[in-house]
């Protein structure tokens, strides 16, 4: 039960202020010829891009907190500064996502293909955390040569192609 207080009081006291923040106004104009003799304005989200960003800077940086015996939360590092209200913070640290927990349904990243020349989530040094990965050669067959036939189909050729992919160890 305190456990469900805690997220619903994240999502109204972080969360959606978050986002709230990350928020413009979109305006479109009504009108013979585009004259904007009415002019109407709404808020618009940011690109779902923009945000999930942000809440994963904010993951990233969140504080380690531990509760006192009079039931507060303190700093577990006393040498880094107080969080603010718009901080994250945490009490328990997140699972290894890089290990298989059937406890939490993290799935690993072994046997997962990965991207030799990423430097991103997808690339081979990050999703295969240290282990390293290896390289196999794939047949992949995809349509080529399309050519649109009057009316109205389109033929396309089978290209072969065989390429290197990677999977995490």
């Amino acid at each position: 039960m305190n456990s469900l207080k805690n997220e619903n009081g994240g999502r109204e006291q972080w969360l959606m202020p978050a986002v709230y923040k990350m928020a413009d106004v979109a305006c479109k104009c009504h009108g013979v010829s585009g004259s904007c003799s009415l002019k109407t304005c709404w808020l618009q989200l940011a690109e779902f891009r923009k945000v999930g960003d942000r809440l994963k800077e904010k993951y990233d940086s969140a504080a380690a907190m531990r509760v006192t015996r009079k039931g507060r939360l303190e700093l577990v590092n006393s040498r880094f500064t107080q969080p603010t209200p718009e901080d994250l913070v945490y009490v328990d640290p997140s699972p290894d996502y890089c290990l298989r927990n059937e406890s939490t349904g993290s799935l690993g990243t072994q046997g997962r293909l990965c991207n030799k020349t990423s430097e991103g989530m997808d690339g081979c040094e990050l999703m295969c955390c240290g282990r390293g990965y290896n390289q196999f050669k794939s047949v992949q067959v995809e349509r080529c040569h399309c050519k649109f036939h009057w009316c109205c189909f389109v033929r396309c050729k089978k290209c072969t192609e065989i390429v290197d992919q990677y999977i995490c160890k």
